[in-house]
């Protein structure tokens, strides 16, 4: 098994990426995450470019990571000593035993974005590395735009790398700065390149804007790059850069390169998780390998053949990723949908009885009015425990009222009052609320908590709103989905309506019904 070193560069070129922006302490959290899991280098910004990153490496001296800390920079300016230069003094400043350099290897970015001649870039590339390997640091030197360079002026680009290797580069990267290059681009030049250096180390920094930056990455690898630069969830500027959740399990699961340590994989849906939660980002469901979709199925024939062999359609086990296998119940599904997501729930349904077909039958009238319960798992369940005449409600409604009043001061002020019969009692009921929905959830909860103290720890995590048939405009159905959860796990419930508000009741009160029937066992 050939080791693959994975360089990580969310902290610098993933901040990079359209509304990213990472706090000093989101750079530490998401610095220790990427160490545990065990990849090879954290590249942690720009010294000197800028205050956060300056703080970020401070703080970082004292984290004792067993990844390797790298500062990122530039070569040396025109005309300027590389022992002068205000970037490379940064970079030793911060104190890390790694540093990653970028430099022009397309003649055309030489003469109009440096304006500076062919041979002083080559300069700047040989005395910048030279200069950071006296001082004792191990050197990656990114051949900025290497690709576009080669296909323009081969034998450049080239003297480029030969620059950068024979001034001490330990490893020289391949970078695909502009993203547009395809796999067989990159695995020809690869190729042609490690072939002109047989003794020079290649990694490989693609982006995305082609949407080949993780194959090209793999075709890089191929071609033999022994480190892959790139991003959690792929996050950068632009399109984004290559994706590691993408690479990883695909070079270690499929091409049998080592990574990162075989149990480490296991983490890698809750990496992009947490660097998703830290970066304020709604994580992609479609994401290969990590998003919440990637095992998910719907369609009956495609659940039936798993049930049997689930490499019909998983090309890999979802547990090696640390993912999970997901059955969605809608009105595209059959017997084999519904028993298996009822044994998920630990419902008792068995294929062969009529019981699968009434809750089939319910479940396709359901949404055909608006119900959708590929995420309500709390509502599915109670709709199968009352289609099997095993549901015991907890309460009952009588009667719910909510009012909004705005004052003169602009002040809105939602008011609920709510009626229930609860074990044979009635408890009327009123509160506040931010909004009309909270002002009904405080209402409910303030009845039934009493009885039922179990749902003081459930709180609501998510509440949205979509309207089902738009053309009835204002009087349109709305499906309301709602997203609780405890100490312990989360759970969905759906409610549809025209009314916005009952929409809402239905979804609430499946929230609780399906807390306290969980309760009970």
């Amino acid at each position: 098994m050939k080791n693959i070193q994975i360089f990580d560069t969310t902290l610098r070129d993933g901040s990079q990426g359209a509304g990213i922006s990472f706090s000093v302490e989101d750079k530490i959290k998401i610095a220790k995450a990427l160490d545990a899991f065990g990849v090879s280098y954290i590249e942690g910004g720009w010294p000197g470019a800028n205050p956060k990153d300056e703080q970020f490496f401070a703080l970082a001296k004292r984290l004792r990571l067993s990844s390797k800390l790298v500062a990122f920079s530039s070569t040396r300016r025109k005309g300027v000593k590389a022992a002068d230069d205000s970037n490379l003094r940064a970079v030793i400043k911060s104190g890390v035993k790694t540093a990653c350099i970028f430099g022009k290897s397309w003649d055309m970015h030489v003469k109009y974005a440096l304006k500076t001649t062919s041979e002083e870039n080559l300069k700047m590339i040989s005395d910048s590395v030279a200069f950071l390997k006296s001082k004792k640091l191990e050197v990656i030197f990114d051949a900025e735009h290497f690709f576009d360079g080669y296909k323009n002026n081969k034998n450049y680009a080239l003297a480029s790398v030969k620059a950068a290797s024979d001034a001490g580069a330990d490893i020289v990267c391949l970078c695909e700065t502009n993203g547009g290059m395809l796999p067989s681009d990159i695995s020809k030049i690869t190729a042609q390149t490690v072939e002109a250096f047989p003794k020079v180390k290649f990694a490989i920094h693609a982006h995305n804007d082609s949407g080949c930056a993780v194959a090209n990455s793999i075709s890089a690898v191929e071609e033999g790059c022994v480190m892959v630069q790139g991003t959690i969830n792929g996050i950068g500027e632009r399109c984004g850069n290559a994706n590691l959740c993408s690479i990883i399990p695909a070079l270690q699961i499929k091409k049998d390169y080592k990574c990162v340590a075989p149990k480490a994989l296991s983490k890698l849906t809750e990496l992009s998780r947490y660097v998703d939660e830290i970066a304020n980002l709604i994580p992609d469901d479609t994401k290969p390998y990590v998003g919440r979709n990637a095992f998910a199925h719907k369609a009956g024939i495609h659940v039936s053949a798993i049930e049997k062999n689930s490499q019909t359609y998983e090309h890999i086990k979802p547990e090696s990723v640390g993912n999970e296998r997901r059955i969605i119940v809608s009105d595209m599904s059959g017997k084999s949908n519904v028993v298996s997501k009822a044994g998920e729930l630990a419902l008792g349904l068995k294929g062969d009885g009529e019981d699968v077909k009434q809750v089939i039958k319910i479940i396709k009238e359901k949404e055909n009015a608006g119900y959708q319960y590929e995420d309500a798992d709390g509502s599915f369940f109670l709709l199968t425990k009352k289609a099997l005449e095993s549901f015991k409600p907890f309460f009952s409604l009588k009667s719910y009222r909510v009012a909004v009043e705005k004052d003169e001061t602009g002040a809105i002020v939602s008011e609920a009052t709510v009626k229930l019969n609860i074990k044979g009692k009635e408890e009327h009921t009123v509160a506040e609320g931010d909004g009309p929905v909270n002002a009904l959830d405080n209402c409910l909860r303030k009845a039934l908590i009493k009885y039922y103290p179990q749902i003081k720890n459930v709180f609501l995590t998510d509440f949205k709103v979509r309207v089902v048939d738009s053309k009835a405009n204002t009087a349109a159905r709305v499906r309301v989905f709602i997203e609780s959860s405890d100490a312990s796990k989360s759970w969905g419930t759906i409610g549809v309506n025209e009314n916005i508000i009952d929409a809402s009741w239905q979804a609430l009160s499946d929230a609780v019904e399906y807390k306290l029937i969980k309760s009970k066992k």
